[in-house]
């Protein structure tokens, strides 16, 4: 009877042995022993890029996973939490701001591209025929509200207090508004575009990302967007220890290769800007 029991009990033993060895294959990547990288991105074009770098990445021997988001909050939030190695959706004046606020201490480990931020209307085909009075709405996001303001500023529209720093600008640095232009500024970025389709207000800025996947063409339907000059480049954000991991290097690198600037310049054609720096 002992020795039945003590069968048994090895038994036993063995199976939960072997079931915490199937455990362990399956929490590592498909690709066998690859580190698994996971990072963090808006639908379009952020994901899609990674899903292009993803078989290049393999040849590397890194196993992309890649956690799709469809705001601007939750990417940061997972990354201070440790669930993403990594997040690519924001520019630097919006990690900068997250930073300040939230004492997140991410760092930029490399900048992609530029999505050119554009003013659509359904009412009016120029910038230059807004009415006075015209209602323009623009994202909650405060850091988007200097990119918005200083292309009215370049078209002409309004004036900005000199001296300032025009990525922080906000409606209060107005100082000249020939056209008593009116602001609606709370709005979360993921409608925006929903709201153009609303025909509300008069003009409505939109983050290129939101635009595209909402099926607008930046280049064609605004009647108002930013040059290639645009300093709100798209980085690849990391908590600051991670800065120098050469898995966050290879991905980067990667992300900086002809294969895939080429791919975001034929697919998106000047909707998304690729950079190297």
């Amino acid at each position: 009877m002992k020795k039945r029991i003590s069968l048994l009990f090895v038994l036993a033993l063995t199976l939960l042995l072997a079931a915490c060895g199937t455990s362990d294959k399956d929490d590592k990547s498909s690709s066998g022993d690859n580190p698994k990288l996971t990072v963090g991105a808006t639908n379009v074009p952020h994901a899609e890029i990674l899903e292009e770098a993803k078989p290049l990445l393999e040849k590397k021997g890194i196993d992309l996973k890649i956690v799709k988001y469809n705001d601007y909050v939750m990417p940061n939030k997972a990354l201070a939490e440790k669930d993403l190695d990594a997040n690519y959706f924001q520019h630097i004046p919006y990690l900068e701001l997250q930073n300040k606020e939230n004492n997140y201490g991410f760092v930029n480990a490399g900048g992609i591209h530029i999505e050119p931020i554009g003013i659509y209307s359904k009412k009016y085909k120029k910038l230059t025929d807004l009415p006075k009075g015209a209602e323009i709405i623009m994202s909650s996001s405060v850091a988007d509200h200097g990119r918005v303001l200083s292309l009215l500023e370049a078209k002409g529209l309004i004036k900005l207090k000199e001296g300032i720093d025009k990525t922080a600008a906000t409606v209060k640095d107005i100082v000249d508004n020939p056209k008593k232009l009116k602001f609606k500024t709370d709005i979360d970025a993921p409608l925006l575009t929903q709201v153009y389709k609303n025909d509300e207000g008069d003009a409505v800025a939109i983050n290129s990302n939101f635009a595209i996947d909402g099926g607008l063409n930046p280049l064609k339907d605004s009647i108002a967007i930013e040059g290639s000059e645009s300093p709100y480049v798209n980085v690849i954000a990391v908590r600051k220890e991670d800065k120098d991991n050469k898995d966050i290097q290879t991905l980067v690198d990667v992300l900086h290769s002809k294969e895939i600037q080429d791919f975001i310049k034929d697919k998106y054609k000047g909707a998304v800007v690729p950079v190297s720096e």
